[in-house]
């Protein structure tokens, strides 16, 4: 009888425990909703963004932080907007830049220093002024050069600049998208205008702007701890979003591998159109 009633006894007590942490854990969610004045609902949508916004990146190398941004300011409050891209953007980035493994990583952090330290270094400034600048305005600021940029590139004007002295764009550039990163989490655009300019090679490319992205999300991740951004509440619903995160970037390296580049990047230019215009939208107050 002994032996017998051990397995029930056992059984008990794993319910017991489980059911706690369940409670507990629930207890923590809903906590969280409440000090970012969050619903169910609203964390579900932020997951579906997510996804897409997963998908895209793994099949172009970029625009994900940029969806994000410009869905999420349309129904979560701009701080946690932003602080909602942290975690599932370094993970993402932390993917994309050692894909090929941590040599070729390395070697493009060599290649690329002055845009990396411009970027890292002025993330951390302008992140102090995160409060100071009116969120209508880099809406603006990024709505509107992204959706000019992509509706260029669909009609077929070639961007790449003529760069006579490239070290110093590639400094300014840099610094260019640590100003936009610390108040927004978006650096990208810079670094594709100066990827195109210097005319790299696809697979570098994409290598590229995982590194760059990278270092900028470990950068934009510590100056908003110091900013207090980064907060308990505020990195657990960012961290929920790294599941849909992986998930759409693990698809859309699928369809990068298998599907022509230059063909899905015309209807990536058309989205980011879209998204820009989406960002003037939410910067304009419509």
């Amino acid at each position: 009888m002994g032996q017998a009633a051990d397995p029930i006894c056992h059984g008990r007590v794993l319910h017991l425990f489980f059911g706690k942490m369940a409670g507990h854990q629930s207890r923590m969610f809903e906590q969280m909703l409440t000090s970012l004045g969050l619903t169910v609902p609203l964390v579900l949508l932020a997951c579906a963004v997510t996804l897409i916004a997963g998908f895209v990146k793994g099949a172009v190398g970029f625009a994900m932080p940029l969806i994000m941004i410009s869905a999420f300011s349309s129904f979560l409050p701009p701080h946690v907007a932003l602080a909602g891209l942290i975690l599932p953007t370094l993970l993402t980035n932390m993917a994309q830049a050692f894909r090929q493994g941590l040599a070729p990583a390395v070697t493009t952090a060599r290649q690329r220093w002055r845009f990396l330290l411009g970027t890292v270094v002025f993330i951390g400034i302008s992140a102090q002024f995160l409060d100071d600048i009116p969120r209508s305005v880099y809406l603006l600021l990024l709505g509107v050069p992204v959706a000019v940029y992509a509706g260029l590139q669909l009609f077929g004007v070639p961007l790449a600049l003529r760069l006579q002295h490239q070290n110093r764009a590639e400094w300014l550039l840099g610094v260019i998208g640590g100003i936009y990163g610390g108040v927004s989490g978006i650096w990208g655009p810079p670094l594709l205008v100066f990827l195109l300019s210097t005319k790299t090679p696809k697979l570098e490319m994409i290598r590229a702007q995982g590194v760059v992205f990278l270092l900028g999300s470990v950068a934009l991740l510590s100056a908003h701890i110091q900013t207090g951004l980064a907060n308990p509440s505020s990195m657990a619903f960012s961290g929920l979003l790294v599941v849909p995160a992986m998930l759409g970037m693990t698809l859309g390296y699928r369809l990068q591998d298998r599907l022509d580049q230059d063909r899905f990047r015309v209807w990536t230019q058309a989205l980011l159109v879209v998204t820009g215009l989406n960002l003037i939208r939410g910067g304009l107050g419509l």
